[in-house]
């Protein structure tokens, strides 16, 4: 069902835009604009100036940030989970100094930005680092090692060679719950979407209407919330019971207090276990949470705990839902279903990326549930690839598709990139 996945977030179309500022060979490719790779560049940049002639960044929209301001849009998202000290610039006090006089733009506690406020600091730090040109208008639809290097292949034809590439483009495969794949395709798309193919900012009124919600996650909140702002009843529904939590991993993973046991470990499969249970599959921030529940008792929203969707169809103008939990299978059976939002997440398996046939061919590594093992240096073994974003959740620990995740690759690749090291066997 395309309609479930039709993502707002998608590429910008190419026809027609100038590509003349490509360089036919470059020694790094940056693969991605958003949050991680404007961290690498502005760390890379503050190690060793020089650097800057030496890298090309690559993303459909041609500038930074826009998957970001699309998201944050499109769910209506009022600030950030992260901390203030935790965004692209080197210095982790930027950000404080930028706000100095918008301190109400700060959510308690931990100096939560407000989205906006993060928006306009990153424009600063995108024009104090001169790289507002930086990102070409392309989209790299091929990677393939030659001799070496790399063979960038753009969606509107040209090649472009470069010796290293960093791959920075996170992850945006939506993770479908099983019972999708059994509706006939012949349902309104507009009735079943995955959260990351819901815009809010261009959702019509919903009075009347009554939505659900499959997940208990952050994002869950998000749609739920704007969902009442329309007018809809919400009914959320989470596999278990929600979780409240201020962010999606405990601050100890920062730091030494969880990391140094993680990286004493050098069983990858214990390392795996031990991301899962520390994000938990997902939590509703304190503030989220309590919001949820006074609205539940204005009957705005029900939280449905412990159950999960076994099949749904859509029949005349409504869902007929059938789920796990008897008691909930009865209430859900007598009010009609308009709508169906599944807040279930990416798909994290790096064998189904788009880019790594050809490298997962020609260099083989292991793979543990979904994540590759890279080196120290985040670097695929055998080649010149360097991954950030969850990729590195081996190597960096459960924070790694974070904003404080970024800085911690940029730790281990920037070294490499500067003063080329030789490969070693990996851990």
């Amino acid at each position: 069902m395309l309609g479930v996945w039709g993502s707002p977030l998608g590429g910008v179309d190419l026809v027609g835009m100038e590509l003349t500022s490509v360089r036919t060979d470059t020694d790094i490719a940056v693969i991605g604009a958003g949050p991680q790779a404007l961290t690498l560049v502005t760390h890379l940049l503050q190690k060793k100036k020089t650097m800057r002639s030496r890298f090309q960044v690559f993303d459909p929209s041609g500038q930074w940030l826009t998957r970001w301001r699309r998201q944050f849009a499109a769910q209506e998202i009022p600030y950030l989970r992260s901390p203030a000290v935790h965004h692209p610039d080197p210095n982790s006090h930027a950000l404080l100094s930028f706000a100095e006089h918008r301190e109400q733009e700060f959510y308690d506690p931990y100096h939560r930005p407000g989205a906006r406020l993060f928006q306009d600091f990153c424009e600063t730090v995108i024009d104090r680092w001169r790289l507002r040109d930086r990102v070409i208008p392309a989209q790299v639809t091929q990677l393939l090692p030659e001799q070496g290097r790399f063979r960038l292949i753009l969606a509107e034809g040209r090649t472009v060679i470069a010796r290293r590439v960093v791959l920075a483009t996170g992850n945006h495969t939506p993770h479908l719950p099983d019972w999708v794949n059994a509706i006939p395709n012949n349902t309104p798309p507009e009735r079943l979407r995955h959260s990351s193919a819901v815009d809010l900012s261009a959702m019509p009124r919903l009075m009347g209407e009554t939505v659900l919600i499959v997940g208990s996650g952050l994002t869950s909140g998000h749609l739920a919330m704007g969902a009442i702002k329309r007018g809809a009843r919400v009914l959320l529904m989470a596999r278990r019971q929600f979780q409240e939590n201020f962010f999606d991993a405990p601050p100890g993973w920062l730091g030494p207090k969880y990391l140094k046991g993680f990286l004493a470990e050098t069983d990858w499969r214990r390392r795996s276990q031990m991301i899962h249970q520390a994000r938990n599959g997902g939590s509703l921030t304190p503030d989220m949470l309590t919001r949820l529940r006074r609205l539940s008792h204005d009957n705005k929203v029900t939280l449905y705990e412990h159950c999960q969707v076994e099949a749904a169809r859509w029949k005349e103008d409504a869902w007929q839902v059938r789920c796990s939990n008897h008691d909930v299978h009865d209430c859900l059976a007598h009010q009609p279903i308009n709508r169906i939002w599944l807040a279930t997440g990416s798909q994290l398996d790096i064998a189904s990326h788009p880019l790594l046939g050809t490298v997962m061919s020609q260099y083989p590594t292991q793979v543990i549930n979904g994540l590759p093992v890279l080196d120290e240096h985040l670097r695929w073994p055998g080649c010149e690839l360097f991954l950030m974003g969850p990729w590195a959740g081996l190597q960096v620990g459960p924070v790694a598709r974070n904003l404080f995740g970024g800085k911690m690759c940029c730790d281990r690749i920037i070294p490499a990139l500067i003063k080329p090291i030789g490969r070693r066997p990996h851990r």
